[in-house]
């Protein structure tokens, strides 16, 4: 059997399913596309995770964009990381030219421009429905992590979630959090201590700093209300196709703090609140996290405790997550183990370090007779891959050199007309962008505060006015001290003696024993 009939044998065998499946592109061998040879992924395997690698220019987006409107097609909804502002296209129909009909005829599949039902998303200044979730959501184990706190501080944390549960003070953004932490060092300090006991200043110092940190990359738009709905990502269109939702970070990559933050919330919340599903013969939501190692950039240890174990158990929930990078050196090596379709792009080796990590790549996919896959890597031409999946029993698949099939949508950003327009007519956005601030901890405790200021101020105010009423003088101790009041009281007492005697007879006789006298 020469060599192209066992590679023929060998993609029939390990990309035939038969199950539903979605065609990624058609096998090549010796840079040549075979006819109707085609390259598949079950839908019951797009669960298990998956990594888009390639460095810039050899036409990532293009495969994620044909991955998300292939599962849209199929019912799957989809979430996609937008960082470069690039993936919007997806939303219209594309335009046929002769280079998508060459492409298209080698993989043996027909084209035709197809858009989808499209919801624009924002975390920040973008527009689209606002992403929100209140301090409350994250939970105190969760909110310290991002926090990058110890275990002393993530106590005190701890403490002001149990604080404001058992007061009924809800804890929506950052500023109810500074709130409460400030009181309970200071107004409230003997409330907490006689409960819980005491926390040093300086540990209480050290969370508001964190705080701040936060603060400064932007997470005070992030927190607060409404609270995003994440069962609002797995909606399926009029037409039975997953709604595709594409939130908008072309602002957020000098902020990777709030990128991870929203992240590990989103992961957390959909793991939380999906029901388990087992394997299912499609996924209920799949999400492709574009510039991923802006996720991992930043993160502390305990923050990639928490991502490793939901990334392992999410997809119980039905869930996919999709990584896309210049190289998959930038994803732990505990993440990338769980990740099951592989989808590498050509490599650059300009340096000692490109060519250890292309190595270092390529010993990621499995040993293959027909290829040498390091040398491959840097030879492989625009919008071609490498690709191996896991078939429907979980065994990956024989490696092959894949022409990628062209989107269905467009290949280009829409105009901010089309944007506005989706939005416009986005249920989500009226939705999720009201304003919405109602009494939470920040007005609850200014409040007692207030009033505590104003009973302390009635009762110096009544403490002063009774040092003063004892220090002043009464009438007569200050006749008593003044000589011209003392004399002017002997005469009025005098006169009100002698008024006095002749209201009682006395007078009357001291005059006739003048009479008798002589006196006059």
């Amino acid at each position: 059997m020469s060599k192209k009939d066992s590679f023929v044998a060998a993609i029939q065998s390990g990309y035939t399913f038969s199950g539903a499946n979605i065609v990624l592109g058609g096998a090549m061998l010796d840079a040549e596309a075979i006819p109707g040879l085609q390259i598949k992924v079950p839908l019951r395997t797009m669960n298990r995770h998956g990594l888009i690698a390639g460095a810039t220019g050899t036409g990532k987006t293009k495969s994620l964009q044909v991955i998300a409107e292939q599962l849209a097609a199929n019912g799957v909804p989809c979430l996609l990381m937008d960082i470069k502002g690039d993936l919007s296209g997806i939303a219209m129909p594309g335009t046929d030219n002769p280079k998508i009909t060459e492409r298209a005829g080698k993989i043996g599949i027909s084209w035709h421009g197809t858009g989808n039902s499209v919801e624009f998303l924002t975390l920040s200044g973008e527009k689209g429905a606002r992403l929100r979730a209140t301090i409350s959501e994250f939970g105190p184990v969760l909110f310290s992590r991002i926090l990058g706190l110890n275990d002393t501080q993530g106590g005190v944390v701890a403490v002001v979630f149990k604080y404001c549960d058992d007061r009924n003070l809800p804890l929506l953004d950052l500023r109810d959090f500074k709130k409460v932490l400030q009181y309970l060092g200071n107004e409230g300090k003997a409330e907490i201590e006689a409960e819980f006991g005491q926390f040093s200043s300086a540990t209480a110092g050290t969370i508001l700093r964190k705080v701040v940190e936060l603060e400064q990359q932007g997470a005070e738009t992030f927190f607060g209300e409404v609270s995003f709905d994440v069962h609002d990502l797995a909606r399926i269109d009029e037409n039975g196709r997953g709604v595709i939702s594409i939130v908008r970070l072309t602002d957020i990559q000098d902020r990777p703090k709030l990128f991870s933050t929203f992240m590990l919330q989103m992961l957390a919340e959909i793991y939380a609140s999906f029901p388990e599903k087992g394997d299912v013969e499609q996924p209920e939501l799949c999400i492709f996290i574009d510039e991923a190692h802006l996720v991992f950039q930043e993160a502390s240890p305990a923050l990639m405790q928490q991502m490793e174990a939901i990334i392992k158990l999410i997809r119980s929930k039905g869930v996919g997550i999709y990584f896309i990078t210049q190289n998959p050196v930038d994803i732990p090596e505990s993440i990338l183990a769980q990740l099951g379709l592989k989808l590498q792009h050509s490599l650059r080796a300009f340096t000692a370090k490109d060519r250890k990590a292309i190595k270092m790549a390529a010993e990621n996919y499995p040993i293959t007779e027909f290829y040498e896959t390091e040398d491959l890597l840097t030879n492989l031409g625009i919008g071609e891959a490498i690709i191996s999946v896991l078939n429907e029993k979980g065994i990956p698949t024989p490696l092959a050199h894949t022409l990628m099939r062209p989107p269905e949508s467009r290949m280009d950003i829409l105009t901010p007309t089309e944007i506005d327009n989706i939005i416009g007519r986005s249920a989500l956005a009226r939705k999720y962008n009201q304003e919405v601030d109602r009494e939470s901890a920040y007005e609850i405790l200014n409040g007692k505060i207030a009033e505590v200021q104003e009973m302390q101020a009635t009762q110096q105010q009544e403490v002063a006015q009774a040092r003063q009423e004892k220090e002043e003088p009464s009438m007569i101790e200050t006749i008593a001290k003044d000589p011209l009041a003392r004399q002017i009281g002997r005469t009025v007492a005098r006169e009100l003696t002698r008024g006095l005697l002749g209201v009682f007879g006395l007078g009357g006789a001291r005059k006739t024993t003048r009479k008798k006298t002589g006196w006059f």
